[in-house]
C-alpha cells in the first residue's frame, strides 16, 4: 500500500529567493476597451465595426446611422429570403402617401424638391382607401431629379423628373435611408451599397447584388400615380 504524502514546508533557503506570488492586474490596452463596448438596447455592441471606405461621409454619423438601420433591420425580424406578394404590391393607378402622414393626402410633383434626399411612401388603394402597407417590401422612395440626368429606361418610368424605387436594399433587406447629394446617390448604411436613381438604380458601391427595383410612375391631375408593379421583386437576396 502506497503511504500518503504529506505537503512539506519550504526550504528556508528556496522561501527567501521566492516571495509571495503577487497578482498584478494591468489596466486593459485602449484597443481592448474598443472591443468591450456595452450592448446597445437591441443587444448589438455600441463599439463602431470595421466598414468600407465611404469617401466623402461623415464616418461619426455614418457608424451611428449604421446601428440604428442594422438595429432596425433586427427590430422588423428581417431575413435576406422575406416573402413577398406581387398581388398585395403597389397595382396600377396606386397613389403614393407619405409614411410620416396622418391622413392618406396623395402626394405631387411639386410635393419633392429636386436633387433632394428621398421621402418614403405607401401605396394607395384609392378604391379601397386603404395602404398597401401589410408588408414593408411595398415601401418605396421617390427622388427628383433633372430629367435630362435620365437615361433612356428611367426617363421612360419617371413622372416629370420623379422616380420611384424600392426603399429596401437589395444586399441583405435593410433600408435605403440616406442620400449622397453631391454624388446623387441613395445609401444603405448596413453594408454602404450605393444606388444610382438616373441609372435605373444601378449599384454603384457596396456589395449588393443587383439593382433597387424600379417602380414605373405617371402623373394624373397632379398626383404621383403607379403606374405598373416593381421591375423585379423586391427585398435581400437569398443566402
Amino acid at each position: 500500500m502506497r503511504r500518503p504524502t504529506t505537503a512539506r514546508p519550504p526550504h528556508p533557503s528556496t522561501a527567501s529567493i521566492h516571495p509571495p506570488l503577487v497578482r498584478h492586474v494591468l489596466p486593459p490596452s485602449p484597443a481592448i476597451l474598443t472591443h468591450l463596448q456595452p450592448a446597445g438596447p437591441n443587444g448589438l455592441s455600441t463599439a463602431s465595426p470595421a466598414s468600407p471606405p465611404c469617401p466623402g461621409c461623415d464616418t461619426g454619423r455614418r457608424a451611428a446611422l449604421q446601428r440604428l438601420a442594422c438595429g432596425a433591420a433586427a427590430a422588423g425580424g428581417l431575413s435576406t429570403a422575406e416573402a413577398w406578394s406581387a398581388a398585395e404590391g403597389p397595382q396600377p393607378g396606386d397613389w403614393l402617401v407619405s409614411v410620416d402622414a396622418d391622413t392618406p393626402v396623395p402626394l405631387t410633383v411639386a410635393d419633392l424638391k429636386p436633387n433632394a434626399k428621398q421621402q418614403l411612401a405607401w401605396p394607395f388603394d384609392p378604391k379601397a382607401r386603404a395602404l398597401r402597407d401589410s408588408s414593408r417590401l411595398n415601401r418605396v422612395l421617390l427622388v427628383r431629379l433633372e430629367a435630362s440626368a435620365l437615361d433612356a429606361p428611367s426617363a421612360q418610368r419617371a413622372a416629370e423628373g420623379v422616380m420611384a424605387y424600392s426603399s429596401v436594399c437589395t444586399h441583405q433587406g435593410c433600408d435605403v435611408s440616406a442620400w449622397r447629394e453631391q454624388e446623387k446617390t441613395l445609401l444603405c448604411f448596413c453594408h454602404f451599397s450605393q444606388f444610382q436613381p438616373a441609372q435605373g438604380g444601378a449599384v454603384v458601391a457596396g456589395p449588393a447584388p443587383r439593382p433597387l427595383p424600379a417602380l414605373p410612375l405617371r402623373v394624373e391631375a397632379g398626383r404621383l400615380v403607379v403606374a405598373g408593379g416593381f421591375s423585379q421583386p423586391p427585398g435581400g437576396h437569398k443566402a
